[in-house]
């Protein structure tokens, strides 16, 4: 399969490619639907060779055409393929109906759904409802989903796990639980928000042998972040170069007992390549901060007014992790983000920004979906059902970059596509991953003039360094774990 694309689509968006495909580019929707059975065929016996037995799930409409195509190609190569047709296939029309007839005329029958159809096999694939499915399954599919996820057969989604809306993620009553994606022409958004990170497995693209060109015909509703821009926003550095030029780090972090947090916000600004990072904090937090992390500059703070040097100083300023909200932090968060200085705003700053709002440009505030609603006065519920819309709306009442963390993390901006970053694993929610990635946007921030460039690099670095720290297991990942890996993942330009 060809590389993941950055552009992620609409439902509509696909069937608007499809369409320009057919009428302006020519090419019939049969050899599409074609290109899509050749394709699964090829995903097949790349990531299965030693599976004979396929049963293919197939429904009312075109993606059903793809399993009908993939299980008449399967069977000339000699593959032991039940087809289990889950509607009536003489209700197809169009290109799958060709596809359905075409399977027919060389020796192929189906079977109708029974609950030990798929016993025998090693591989089911999914083409039971494709992009266009929009109401709820009734209770008989709904159990047969249930079933098919239970069975011990590795499972093949074709185009889109069976259930899940393209466009939000929603689950319409039940939904296929694939172990690898094959979707066609368009990634789709509903893949990356709500349920879909769930569903999908191991995502896997064709686009059908469709011209370049053809895909600037749509313009895509997201962008996947990808590592594309790490090497421009993080070159190589000069032989030259000193600590006064890579930027100096404000960390204003650790109320009572969260030391921790300003410790790891800290280190992390140091790993990913700030030139100074400066950590004030309360004073009961000095002698832990710098114990564990020497290199950190440590300031405790007890007024106000011994902030101020220390912001006219620095290039960025990170505010909030483990702050607390008690007046002294209140004091330091409503002194910070009145100045135009680059702020990253996380935890307890965010808490404090809901309860005393104001609007700024030259920020990027990182909440989770808790913090999210707290700054729209809306239920974590509510910010789950629809992240985008949430994501805006914060955008629109305070301004800046948001950072919307979670599975499928969004960066969202005023004027420009949300960017969504695939990358990240389970292990990472775990304490501290939070101060970690305040930390890792800050110090990238002070590296770079760019503000929403840094949220969204420092978004994947740290999705990537979590990954690679997870390849011991997921489970028991500690924040500081990412420690190790940040740096190889901030030198894109030079691998060791």
């Amino acid at each position: 399969m060809v590389p993941l694309p950055l552009a992620i689509h609409t439902a509509e968006q696909v069937r608007s490619l499809d369409r320009h495909a057919i009428a302006q580019l020519g090419i019939p929707g049969y050899t599409l639907m074609t290109s899509a059975g050749e394709a699964a065929l090829t995903t097949l016996r790349s990531y299965w060779p030693a599976a004979q037995r396929i049963a293919v799930l197939c429904g009312p409409g075109n993606n059903a055409g793809d399993g009908y195509v993939l299980a008449r190609l399967a069977r000339a190569r000699r593959l032991d393929v039940s087809v289990v047709a889950m509607t009536d296939p003489r209700s197809l029309r169009g290109d799958a109906q060709r596809a359905w007839s075409d399977f027919v005329a060389e020796g192929g029958v189906t079977r109708e759904w029974s609950d030990d159809c798929l016993d025998n096999a090693e591989i089911v694939v999914d083409a039971i409802f494709g992009i266009g499915l929009s109401r709820t399954l009734d209770g008989s599919m709904c159990e047969r989903i249930r079933r098919i996820n239970e069975c011990r057969a590795s499972i093949l989604a074709l185009d889109i796990p069976s259930g899940l809306d393209a466009d939000t993620g929603h689950i319409h009553g039940a939904v296929i639980h694939a172990e690898r994606t094959l979707t066609f022409m368009g990634l789709k958004l509903g893949f990356y928000l709500g349920e879909g990170p769930n569903c999908t497995g191991i995502v896997m693209f064709d686009g059908l042998e469709l011209p370049t060109a053809a895909f600037s015909h749509v313009d895509p509703s997201a962008l996947r972040i990808g590592d594309d821009a790490l090497a421009r926003l993080l070159p190589r550095r000069r032989r030259t170069t000193h600590k006064g030029q890579q930027g100096h780090v404000l960390i204003v972090a650790g109320g009572p007992g969260m030391a921790g947090a300003a410790r790891l916000a800290g280190e992390a600004a140091l790993r990913v390549g700030a030139g100074l990072v400066t950590v004030a904090t309360r004073p009961e937090n000095v002698a832990a901060i710098v114990g564990q992390r020497p290199e950190l500059i440590c300031r405790g703070i007890e007024r106000v007014d011994e902030l101020t040097p220390l912001l006219e100083r620095a290039d960025v300023l990170a505010i909030g992790p483990g702050l607390g909200q008690d007046d002294w932090a209140q004091a330091l968060v409503n002194h910070s983000i009145r100045l135009a200085l680059p702020t990253v705003i996380d935890a307890d700053g965010i808490n404090l920004l809901a309860q005393s709002p104001s609007k700024g440009e030259h920020r990027i505030l990182t909440p989770h979906p808790g913090e999210a609603g707290r700054l729209l006065g809306i239920s974590t519920a509510q910010v789950q059902s629809d992240r985008l819309a949430a994501a805006r709306g914060i955008v629109d009442r305070y301004g800046g970059t948001v950072v919307l963390k979670g599975a499928g993390t969004l960066v969202v901006e005023r004027n420009a596509l949300p960017s969504i970053c695939d990358q990240g694993n389970p292990g990472m929610a775990s304490p501290g991953m939070g101060d970690v990635l305040t930390g890792v946007i800050a110090g990238i921030a002070a590296q770079t003039a760019e503000l929403a460039e840094a949220a969204r690099a420092g978004v994947l670095v740290h999705a990537m360094a979590g990954d690679m720290a997870a390849r011991r297991g997921e489970r028991g990942l500690l924040a500081s774990d990412l420690f190790n890996y940040l740096p190889t993942c901030v030198n894109p330009t030079q691998r060791f």
